[in-house]
């Protein structure tokens, strides 16, 4: 085997959905003011009984079904997520323990909202170094546990949810050569800090840095899978901001690609927004079995990470 491809996918939102209207009642906001600025209309919200590692299981367990494959298969779980709150026994540990996977290598990444692209990239170098043959990578975050929910500039952005990808070796290059990196002295833009911790941002930063320097990086993460821009069949950034998304994906030059917008409907949610956004896709039939997709997140530390896959 000299590859690894995404064998299925699936997602997972808590049942509980938060309004533009429901926030107006919070803090001084309003549909209009929310909608205008970042293009969300409602948001999942978990419970105080619902955990990180449970969101992430539960998306989990939808990939390991639709890949109809056993827990015993997996070898390696890999959970992208900030928003753990314990240290020991980590997110992908739990996740392991919930779904009755017996004794796989169970590491956390921690890349925030480029979580899940760093983590997906990490699976696909050990399938093909020969460390592992099925890897289950989650992303997972419960947003609203670190969220100042008097500051209407946070607190509208926010939701909770998890999605996950069953990854195994394959003859062929189904995941495509990773392009990341960071840039550390900006890392200040985008926080999770204090305690308890609480989320916060310079979001004017973030947007200019986001919509001027990442087209080019997207674009080379294309390159690097042998493609160009007008091929791509799919384009699943990170679902931080219609305002941030829509042009980022014109200057990508995607002209032929669907481009997921899962953010209006869920918010932000950091490390699970891409594998959520594109197993949504996937499950309403936007994309085809063998469509190649750019998956790229952007966000905490001002990290970015890319890929073009293929759909499962």
């Amino acid at each position: 085997m000299n590859g690894s491809r995404i064998a299925a996918v699936g997602h997972y939102q808590p049942a509980k959905v938060l309004t533009n209207k429901d926030l107006a009642g919070l803090v001084d906001t309003s549909d209009e003011w929310i909608t205008t600025r970042v293009g969300i209309r409602t948001r999942h919200v978990a419970g105080p009984d619902e955990p990180v590692d449970e969101l992430a299981a539960h998306a989990g367990a939808k990939a390991l079904a639709a890949a109809g494959i056993e827990p015993a298969d997996i070898d390696l779980v890999l959970v992208a997520t900030s928003t753990a709150v314990d240290r020991s026994p980590n997110m992908a540990a739990r996740v392991a323990h919930r779904l009755g996977i017996p004794s796989p290598a169970a590491m956390d990444v921690n890349v925030v909202c480029a979580g899940f692209t760093h983590a997906l990239a990490t699976a696909d170098h050990t399938l093909r170094a020969g460390a592992a043959t099925r890897a289950l990578v989650i992303g997972a975050d419960k947003m609203t546990d670190i969220t100042d929910w008097t500051d209407r500039t946070t607190c509208v952005l926010v939701g909770d949810g998890a999605g996950a990808a069953v990854v195994e070796a394959s003859d062929g290059p189904g995941i495509g050569p990773v392009l990341w990196g960071s840039v550390p002295e900006m890392g200040h833009a985008v926080r999770i800090e204090g305690t308890p911790s609480r989320f916060a941002q310079e979001g004017q930063s973030v947007y200019r840095w986001a919509t001027t320097q990442l087209p080019a990086i997207a674009r080379k993460a294309v390159e690097r899978a042998g493609l160009t821009p007008e091929e791509l069949a799919g384009v699943v950034l990170h679902q931080a901001n219609l305002r941030i998304i829509e042009p980022l994906a014109e200057k990508i030059g995607a002209v032929n690609a669907v481009v997921a917008r899962d953010v209006v409907d869920s918010g932000n949610t950091s490390a699970a927004s891409i594998p959520m956004a594109f197993s949504k896709l996937v499950e309403q039939g936007a994309l085809a079995t063998g469509d190649p997709v750019l998956l790229f997140g952007f966000g905490g530390n001002l990290s970015y990470a890319g890929q073009v896959v293929r759909c499962p």
